[in-house]
């Protein structure tokens, strides 16, 4: 098979990839790089099966030959990605879908598209359903990112239901593990940046706020899995275990080894306040859940950050001398 990811240069973007190319399909990776990385293609960009294209999704696209998958994963998508880039943010979500759908049609490919949990905003029901609407402020700070989700999953289901395109939605909750960078901004990064620093851990609001953490890999199997069924509709994917932020510094911080106090800020507008999937559908549907439990999750991505602050650091006393 030949499959198309946008972001492809991203944290999810990049794990995709090498997924599919262990799967023995061609990959096409489509990015501009305005988040991703050229290096988190270095395990495999050197794979003959292996292609790269430099593009704004936002603009139309034109691939030579079949493609019998596309999957649209470009868009930034951390606060301090979206909030920098906000209306690159609602362009790929909006344009960005049309033109992958549109190359989808064309080719007559699977196509599955990357939401988030952020469609349920500071939701009203716990743990969060898909058939729960959501609870989102569409001119809040936040919402260029939740809206341009929101738009592009109505966008999909559109193009399902008027052109037959075989198209699927991945809501997916928070994500963790190797390739996130190090001024991501979400919260892991955050904490294990500043605990290997030994600067103070950021807790915003009293850290009372919950979130669910998902392993890469795990949510990679449910994505591949997904996209090979019939099912058009939403579904979660993400880890229900849930956890307040301040355990989570607490837990990185012992993990580490720190010596990092907890400063806290005030909690930014719109944060949600909790964070659960119910992932029954995906159970059922794909016989799909976690399996990285978060202590080894979080230890392996403890040592890809531990390279990468000592890189940091090298770099510094290079620079210095």
């Amino acid at each position: 098979m030949r499959t198309l990811i946008t972001g492809g240069g991203g944290f999810i973007g990049s794990h995709l990839c090498e997924r599919f190319l262990a799967e023995g399909h061609s990959v096409i990776c489509v990015d501009n790089f305005i988040t991703g990385t050229l290096s988190n293609l270095d395990g495999f960009r050197n794979d003959p099966r292996f292609s790269f294209v430099g593009h704004d999704i936002s603009h139309p696209l034109q691939i030579r030959g079949p493609i019998d998958n596309v999957l649209h994963f470009a868009s930034p998508a951390s606060p301090v990605d979206y909030l920098n880039y906000p209306i690159q943010t609602l362009k790929v979500g909006s344009l960005g879908t049309h033109n992958t759908l549109g190359l989808a049609k064309a080719k007559g490919a699977r196509y599955l598209v990357a939401s988030t949990s952020e469609v349920y905003g500071d939701p009203e029901v716990h743990p969060q359903r898909e058939d729960y609407w959501g609870h989102v402020n569409p001119v809040g700070v936040r919402g260029v990112y939740d809206e341009a989700k929101r738009f592009s999953e109505a966008m999909v289901m559109a193009y399902y239901r008027t052109h037959n395109v075989n198209t699927h939605i991945v809501r997916i909750f928070n994500t963790y593990g190797e390739r996130m960078r190090l001024d991501d901004g979400r919260v892991l990064p955050n904490f294990m940046g500043q605990a290997l620093r030994g600067d103070p851990l950021t807790i915003y609001g009293d850290g009372s706020q919950t979130r669910s953490f998902c392993y890469v890999s795990d949510l990679v199997e449910g994505i591949f899995r997904l996209l090979f069924t019939d099912h058009h509709d939403p579904v979660n994917l993400g880890n229900p275990e849930e956890v307040t932020i301040l355990e989570f510094a607490q837990e990185i911080r012992a993990m580490s080894g720190s010596a990092s106090t907890i400063a806290y800020k005030p909690l930014p507008a719109d944060d949600p306040k909790i964070r659960k999937p119910d992932i029954s559908k995906a159970r059922q549907l794909l016989g799909w859940e976690p399996k990285v439990n978060r202590h080894e999750g979080l230890a392996r991505t403890l040592r890809y950050f531990q390279e990468k602050v000592a890189s940091e650091q090298t770099r510094k006393i290079a620079k210095g001398a």
